[in-house]
């Protein structure tokens, strides 16, 4: 708010931002990124960098990008070749970078490119990194707008999906730039943007999702083909068949295990910034730091997954453009990839999240989810009891896999992160089942005390009981896989990959 924003919270944002991204995921990626920028400056920037910049970032008359990828450094920034060299009160930027999301546009009046550049005395690797504003013109001293900055776009990729998305390949050529915090922590103040866009697109497989589904059941009940299996007669709305029924709730069940799981981790965002007791700010950081990687990498995943099945839906009309299917499916496709692949998700997760600190904040999640038991033991409802068992089972599979890495991540860290988007995924669909139990109850409480909407109640436990029997009973073959499976991911040699 102290630069023209709401100061809304993050729980509250995040809905808004959902519904944003469900409506044209392509455009949201502008206010999103913009977001991410201001951020970053908002914690490290200069008192002039802020005053310059952030009113106009907040505002939306300005938009913001993040600089990381080049040619040769992909997930890997050690390899990283653009250079800053120092010159009076700036720097000289010089290089080239890929992919990067609304890195040209004019829809405002400038863009305010956020930099990763080494200066030439910098150490080597990801330490000699530093961060730098870089605007499109160049800002005068009564705020008004300068020269054009020497920051080019060279041409806009062609891409599968999010097409109202310009993706830019950028030149900056003794580009004037502005450093941000301290030389060679470049890394460290972007990542501030990377866990806020990490979360982002975490948000946009819940939000794809969404209007996907939206879009099959909105064809199924339209759609009139076949019969009734038990009552025949007429030809009748294929929502009526089985298997339609049964790529519905798959698809209805897991965008609300989704979407409840990602407000969870919007509130410990906001808990972890701004609870006034240190050490439930850090207890609660943790948490976000453990759920980042698996509502970035399972939402993602599973989102791709539901938009497939907003194509199956529609049958042979979804494969043709016009009835907006595809579309989601190409869009959703990006979401695993950038900021992260699932991979990189989840080799974050077991290197960084599990074995690095023992297990700990792993553990504690694991003690809450058995808690949740307590209450589930409670119910009376025969769904909610069938949820309780998936969900137990899905808990000492998650722990398992735990002890496993922890045990494995020292010795041999080939074996710890071979299954380590198998765990990733088991992490996602145990913490959507904790969610999906913690609505059943609120739901069955509601329905005893007769308060509310009677209809939707029940629609959560009988929604919450088929996650339990369709997706949570994954967590066994998963926890095999991740326990069991490593050995084979790593045995062949190069060659042996061309055998026929």
């Amino acid at each position: 708010s102290q630069w023209g924003g709401q100061g809304l919270p993050r729980l509250i944002a995040t809905p808004v931002e959902e519904m944003w991204c469900s409506a044209n995921m392509s455009f949201s990626l502008c206010p999103m990124l913009t977001q991410g920028a201001l951020h970053a400056l908002e914690l490290r920037g200069s008192a002039e960098l802020q005053k310059t910049f952030l009113p106009k970032m907040a505002s939306g008359e300005w938009t913001g990008t993040m600089n990381l990828t080049e040619p040769q450094a992909g997930s890997d920034l050690a390899l990283l070749r653009t250079r800053a060299e120092r010159k009076a009160e700036h720097y000289l930027i010089s290089g080239q970078k890929i992919f990067i999301t609304f890195g040209e546009h004019d829809y405002t009046e400038n863009i305010v490119h956020l930099v990763l550049a080494r200066t030439p005395d910098a150490p080597e690797g990801v330490k000699g990194i530093s961060l730098f504003v870089v605007p499109k013109f160049l800002v005068n001293a009564d705020g008004s707008l300068g020269a054009r900055n020497s920051a080019h776009c060279v041409s806009i990729e062609h891409k599968l999906g999010i097409h109202a998305s310009p993706t830019a390949v950028m030149a900056f050529d003794h580009a004037i730039g502005y450093l941000v915090g301290e030389e060679n922590r470049g890394l460290e103040y972007m990542f501030i943007m990377m866990n806020a866009a990490r979360f982002a697109v975490g948000l946009e497989g819940v939000a794809i999702a969404e209007r996907a589904f939206q879009r099959a059941l909105a064809y199924a009940r339209d759609r009139v083909q076949g019969r009734d299996l038990a009552a025949g007669g007429k030809a009748v709305p294929i929502i009526r068949h089985p298997d339609v029924r049964r790529m519905l709730m798959l698809m209805k069940s897991q965008t609300e295990a989704m979407r409840a799981l990602a407000y969870v981790a919007a509130a410990a965002l906001d808990t972890a910034h701004g609870h006034p007791d240190k050490s439930v700010r850090q207890h609660t950081q943790a948490f976000v730091d453990l759920l980042i990687p698996v509502v970035k990498g399972w939402c993602t995943e599973t989102g791709i997954e539901v938009a497939s099945l907003g194509v199956q839906v529609h049958g042979g009309m979804g494969f043709i453009e016009e009835t907006g299917a595809a579309q989601h499916y190409r869009d959703a496709r990006i979401t695993t990839i950038y900021e992260g692949t699932t991979g990189i998700q989840a080799n974050d997760l077991v290197g960084r999240k599990i074995a690095r600190e023992a297990g700990a904040t792993a553990k504690a999640l694991l003690d809450e989810l058995r808690k949740l038991d307590t209450e589930l033991a409670k119910s009376r409802n025969a769904d909610i009891q069938a949820l309780r068992a998936s969900l137990a089972s899905g808990v000492k599979a998650v722990s398992d896999c735990v002890e496993f890495i922890l045990a494995h991540a020292g010795k041999d860290p080939r074996v710890a992160f071979a299954g380590a988007v198998p765990f990733l995924k088991l992490m996602g669909i145990v913490c959507g089942g904790w969610q999906m139990a913690r609505a059943a109850l609120i739901s069955e409480r509601k329905l005893a005390a007769n308060d509310g909407d009677a209809a939707f109640y029940s629609a959560k436990i009988v929604t919450a009981r088929f996650f339990g029997d369709h997706v949570l009973s994954q967590a066994a073959g998963l926890r095999d896989t991740v326990v069991n499976g490593s050995g084979a991911v790593m045995a062949l040699s190069e060659e042996q990959f061309l055998a026929a």
